[in-house]
């Protein structure tokens, strides 16, 4: 097939989406197809690091020209290549595009209904403006959970037949000798990791309260490490750690490489992640490819995708973050059973099936297309 991507979340550092992107379409690429990367600027990083593809890349940087682009210079570029299908892999698709172009959408989460104040205004706008043309005009829409999926069926009903559910795959994150020493994070014991970008949604308000009303002595055995960059809306964080008086047990390691984050998960005690809401969550089975439990959220996509090898807590009570916390530290037979599943946990997650399912789904949106045309 001659397969178009909206490649728009590749002009940025990487988030969760932008390697869902990448690792979609390279293998999607090791399955024999031509892929076409429309792209509203220049890529970041190596272009080196993008799968075998033909580049389309405009210069309309910034987020409203950015969305000048994809509704006119991206469906005209795409109309010349002569697509089979078109693939928008988060919220958007153009408009008007070829009409011999099957189109398919994925859907990630619905955080601009769910959670809209933990956005920035500008992703909730787009999202809760665009989201829904760009289903309807979908020749067949797909969630990467079930929780995304059911929250799609309650939203747009009218569309629920054309939807299908196929879950990311797992990225071995890769260490290596250009990882930084644990001490340069100031790291000098056991710890509780935390991955994400340091955003209200991640609710580490919480989880660091919870952390605070633990017993002293966990909190001297345990630090609790912070890795990610800076987000918005959360205030200065430094300062809730000081009224917590944490200052000696918290670490924050800002952004941090691949090469380092696998050494933060290979030797963290277990991750914590009670986040308000996760249209997937790649940190919980990173950690638990690491062979470590985690401790997540029991709501949105969370229980699906921990499985067996997690403790679900409410992510709005402070004292079930807590005894979470306190169940992962001291009862050693649920860490070890726990622990135990962890691998088999994120085994259930591979690009290489998920690309399969995604053939698939063009297949019967290509199918459905060339009916609709004749």
């Amino acid at each position: 097939m001659k397969i178009g991507i909206d490649a728009r979340n590749l002009t940025t550092s990487m988030t969760g989406i932008g390697r869902y992107v990448l690792e979609m379409s390279r293998h999607l690429a090791l399955r024999g197809h031509q892929l076409y990367l429309y792209f509203p600027q220049s890529p970041h990083g190596d272009v080196k690091n993008l799968p075998p593809a033909q580049l389309r890349v405009a210069r309309f940087p910034g987020g409203v020209k950015r969305m000048i682009w994809a509704q006119t210079e991206l469906p005209r570029r795409a109309a010349q290549d002569g697509l089979d299908v078109f693939w928008g892999p988060a919220h958007r698709l153009p408009s008007f595009l070829d009409r011999r172009i099957a189109r398919v959408v994925t859907i990630h989460d619905l955080v601009w209904k769910d959670m809209a104040a933990t956005m920035r205004w500008q992703t909730r706008m787009g999202d809760r403006w665009l989201m829904k043309p760009g289903i309807a005009v979908a020749d067949q829409v797909v969630a990467d959970s079930e929780a995304t999926a059911n929250a799609l069926r309650e939203q747009f009903p009218a569309y629920a037949e054309k939807l299908s559910v196929i879950y990311p795959g797992l990225t071995a994150i890769q260490g290596g000798s250009k990882a930084k020493s644990l001490s340069s994070f100031g790291i000098n014991r056991s710890y509780i990791l935390f991955v994400g970008t340091l955003e209200p949604r991640k609710n580490l308000l919480r989880l660091l309260q919870a952390y605070a009303s633990l017993p002293e002595a966990i909190r001297q055995e345990l630090l609790l490490v912070l890795a990610g960059g800076q987000g918005w809306r959360l205030g200065d964080l430094k300062e809730h750690i000081a009224s917590l008086h944490l200052q000696s047990s918290v670490r924050l390691t800002g952004y941090v490489s691949d090469a380092d984050l696998a050494q933060l998960y290979g030797q963290a005690r277990f991750l914590a992640m009670p986040s308000l809401y996760e249209g997937f969550g790649f940190p919980i089975i990173e950690a638990n490819a690491m062979g470590i439990p985690v401790l997540t959220s029991n709501r949105s996509s969370m229980p699906e995708v921990a499985g067996a090898a997690g403790v679900l807590v409410d992510p709005d009570d402070v004292q079930s973050i807590c005894r979470g916390l306190e169940s992962l530290v001291a009862d050693n037979v649920l860490y070890d059973r726990l622990a135990g599943e962890a691998k088999s946990n994120a085994g259930r997650f591979d690009w290489i099936e998920s690309a399969c399912q995604l053939e698939r789904v063009f297949e019967t949106a290509i199918a459905k297309r060339r009916q609709g045309v004749r």
